[in-house]
């Protein structure tokens, strides 16, 4: 299955929103996919995506260019650079903010990164909120044929990433030299292959920047570059049951989206030090 990134806006910058899509709602447990940029903002301009709530899913940030701040509700204040891994667990409920910081405000920038959601396995729904921070140096990187791996979070080819999953995944960021040869991890029941820069063939189909394709179930053969290329691996188990989302909320039931509306309208995620003076309203 091949999907295409379909631009969104967020207010001031454009994503290309990969998942979910009409043809595909999840790979595995990653329910949401965002590419950000590449694209360079102006001077005196940002991102600012302002104060919104998070229920039953993990946020996960990655950049390849620039730099965000990352603010929320459990008093976390964190600048995420390239290399970086931004994982925040929403559980029962949390609310933050991302934005360009100040000092980077003053002359024109490149951004370019993704932003995943992992929906949480049902036991674990409910879980407090919590923020973890991994710098680059902490990722574990590795090579093999020629391609250099990092792994981002979970567990694959061999080695794991420090942040703490609650259910099976992997997340990896691979560089192939033209002509390299990456296999799938083969541990896992779902996995996907998205395109950063330069072009692959999956399973006979090429794919390119922008692109994401879905393994189907079973043996695959080994992706191939052409040229150099930069891709993302992801994946892993299915998902223990259906999940309802509706903007920023993920849950196993209607009735638990209903509540966290209500939360929000009130007040009820608190509020963010250091940036508590606006937020996104509830849609209607």
């Amino acid at each position: 299955m091949l999907i295409e990134a379909k631009a969104r806006d967020l207010g001031g910058f454009t994503v290309g929103r990969v998942l979910p899509s009409l043809a595909r709602r999840a790979v595995g447990p990653f329910v949401f996919f965002d590419q950000i940029g590449p694209t360079v903002l102006p001077a005196g301009g940002g991102v600012d995506v302002r104060p919104h709530p998070h229920i039953g899913l993990c946020t996960v940030t990655y950049l390849f260019q620039g730099a965000l701040l990352h603010r929320d509700t459990l008093g976390s204040s964190q600048i995420i650079e390239p290399g970086d891994i931004n994982w925040m667990t929403a559980g029962r409920g949390i609310a933050h903010s991302e934005r360009t910081p100040a000092p980077l405000r003053q002359a024109a920038m490149p951004v370019h990164g993704l932003q995943l959601w992992v929906a949480l396995p049902r036991e674990h729904e409910e879980v407090a909120p919590s923020f973890e921070h991994h710098p680059a140096a902490t990722l574990p990187a590795l090579e093999a044929d020629g391609v250099a791996l990092k792994v981002l979070a979970g567990a694959a080819f061999g080695v794991s990433a420090p942040v703490r999953a609650l259910s099976p995944l992997f997340y990896v960021e691979a560089r192939l030299p033209a002509g390299g040869v990456l296999p799938w991890p083969t541990e896992y029941a779902e996995r996907a292959c998205h395109v950063i820069e330069g072009e692959v063939v999956c399973g006979g189909d090429r794919v390119t920047a922008g692109q994401m394709w879905v393994a189907p179930a079973g043996e695959v053969p080994a992706l191939q570059a052409g040229g150099m290329a930069r891709v993302v691996l992801l994946g892993g188990a299915s998902l223990d049951g259906p999940r309802h989302l509706w903007w920023n909320f993920v849950a196993s039931s209607h009735e638990r989206l209903e509540q966290a509306k209500a939360d929000w309208q009130r007040g009820g995620f608190g509020l963010i030090p250091g940036d508590d003076q606006e937020r996104i309203p509830l849609p209607t």
